[in-house]
C-alpha cells in the first residue's frame, strides 16, 4: 500500500510559479497511476492533472491546461505539478492520489491519497 505527502503549498501571488511534490513511499511506485485533484471550500474534490505509470500519457482539467505540467521521476518515487499563471480561483487544497489498473482521469478512481497541501493565491 502506498504512502503519498504533498509538499510545496503555501500562499503564493498571482501570476506566481510554484511546484509542488508528491514523495510515495511503501510500493513500487511506477506501478501506480498518478494524480493531482484539487478542493475549495466548500466545492467538492476536482481532477487538476492525471499521469500514467510510466509517464507517457497526461491528462489535464480545461481550467489548468496550458498553465498546469504534472511530471513523474519513478526513480525517486515522486509526481510533480508545475503551476504557472497562478489565479486566485486556483486556490484550493492541493492532493496528491495513486491508482491501480484501467482508467486515470476519474476522481473516484484513485484508491490512496495524501493529507493535501494548501494553496492559496492572493490577487
Amino acid at each position: 500500500q502506498v504512502q503519498l505527502v504533498e509538499s510545496g503549498g503555501g500562499l503564493v501571488q498571482a501570476g506566481g510559479s510554484p511546484r509542488l511534490s508528491c514523495a510515495a513511499s511503501g510500493a513500487t511506485f511506477s506501478t501506480y497511476a498518478m494524480g493531482w485533484f484539487r478542493q475549495a471550500p466548500g466545492k467538492g474534490r476536482d481532477v487538476v492533472a492525471c499521469i500514467t505509470r510510466a509517464g507517457g500519457t497526461t491528462y489535464y482539467a480545461d481550467s489548468v491546461k496550458g498553465r498546469f505540467t504534472i511530471s513523474r521521476d519513478n526513480a525517486k518515487n515522486t509526481v510533480y505539478l508545475e503551476m504557472n499563471s497562478l489565479k486566485p480561483e486556483d486556490t484550493a487544497v492541493y492532493y496528491c492520489a495513486a491508482k491501480r489498473g484501467v482508467g486515470f482521469t476519474k476522481v473516484e478512481e484513485y484508491n490512496y491519497w495524501g493529507q493535501g497541501t494548501q494553496v492559496t493565491v492572493s490577487s
